[in-house]
């Protein structure tokens, strides 16, 4: 194993030792099994690389200060991707099962999370697809549901810090009726062309209106947006978004705190009423909005003057990480330890 810089890794991919895996063959689900192979053999006329049958999640689990390794709501990365099973007509992968590989994979790959200082994590992949060969738009009879694991450091470069998105209206995300509430590689791939559009104008990434209006707020990026107002949580509700783990949680948390939370339709225009914003999301958990830029108007809604993060945004964000770094008592029972 090469000497990692830690404190300083990127968001991407870093071999490590093994992944899990398990056919879904026959109308059942096999063993799983272990692999130490980077690769998936697969045939060339496989559904998902020709009709994108496939799934993922996100995760991570913590190397903690009390020396223990937890992972957070596994349940609910499992429940979403039962639910996007059940929508792209794939075969459910049960909750127990789901658990049982991702506590394995960590275990296996226990080298690789990183130390508790160093804010970076061991980023948790699973991975649907169908497997089966054919030419004709039906769903595949053969799936593969493997895990795989690569130690990440911040999403964004400036970890918890405010970055400028952009409106487009050139691009949508997902369509009303579509897969947008499902964590399918489709919808990452629509954004590919609006991301890059975002990055040459300068900033951090797009920002995207409800495909049917173009009226209400959708998403930032990949990410679910919020918005702090009067001692209120705000987040828009639509059949398009993804049902983001993270920001589930930090509705929750805004309770605790005695926030209000409302999750509803949010016109463009409201967004100049709110005190803070944010990008929420496994990979970033926070992302504070600087400010957000829609070049048809020339408007700019400016939440932070001074490129600080807001105060309700920061103490969400603290009050999150300790719980997933078993630093604050977790009342919700939201972590579970994977190694002791």
């Amino acid at each position: 194993m090469e000497k990692i810089d830690w404190k300083n890794l990127s968001f991407g991919y870093i071999k490590t030792d093994y992944n899990v895996r398990c056919y879904y063959r026959n109308g059942m689900w096999g063993e799983i099994e272990t692999c130490s192979e980077e690769t998936i053999p697969m045939h060339m006329a496989a559904v998902c690389l020709h009709y994108g049958q496939e799934a993922f999640e996100g995760l991570k689990a913590y190397r903690c200060p009390d020396g223990k390794v937890r992972v957070f709501r596994t349940e609910e990365n499992a429940a979403r991707l039962q639910a996007t099973a059940r929508g792209l007509m794939m075969p459910e992968v049960p909750t127990e099962m789901f658990n049982e590989m991702v506590d394995r994979v960590v275990r296996l790959n226990e080298r690789w999370i990183p130390p508790y200082e160093s804010g970076a994590t061991l980023y948790v992949r699973p991975l649907l697809i169908g497997v089966s060969p054919q030419v004709g738009v039906h769903p595949s009879e053969d799936y593969l549901f493997v895990i795989f694991v690569s130690p990440v450091g911040p999403y964004f470069k400036g970890g918890f810090a405010t970055n400028p998105y952009v409106i487009t209206r050139d691009y949508d995300r997902s369509a009303p009726l579509g897969t947008g509430c499902y964590k399918v590689g489709g919808n990452y791939a629509a954004s590919l062309k609006a991301n890059q559009w975002a990055h040459e104008q300068g900033y951090s990434c797009e920002f995207y209106l409800d495909a049917k209006e173009k009226k209400y707020i959708d998403e930032c990026g990949a990410a679910n947006f919020f918005g702090i107002k009067n001692n209120t949580y705000v987040t828009p509700k639509s059949s398009s978004i993804l049902p983001s783990v993270t920001n589930k949680s930090l509705m929750q948390l805004a309770e605790d705190l005695g926030l209000k939370v409302e999750r509803r339709q949010i016109p463009e225009e409201e967004l100049a009423t709110f005190e803070e914003a944010g990008a929420c999301g496994t990979a970033a958990v926070i992302s504070p909005i600087q400010r957000i830029d829609d070049p048809e108007t020339g408007r700019s809604y400016v939440f932070s003057k001074d490129g600080k993060p807001g105060p309700i945004s920061t103490k969400l964000y603290n009050k999150i990480i300790a719980i997933q770094y078993g630093i604050e008592p977790d009342v919700h029972g939201w972590t579970r330890v994977v190694i002791e």
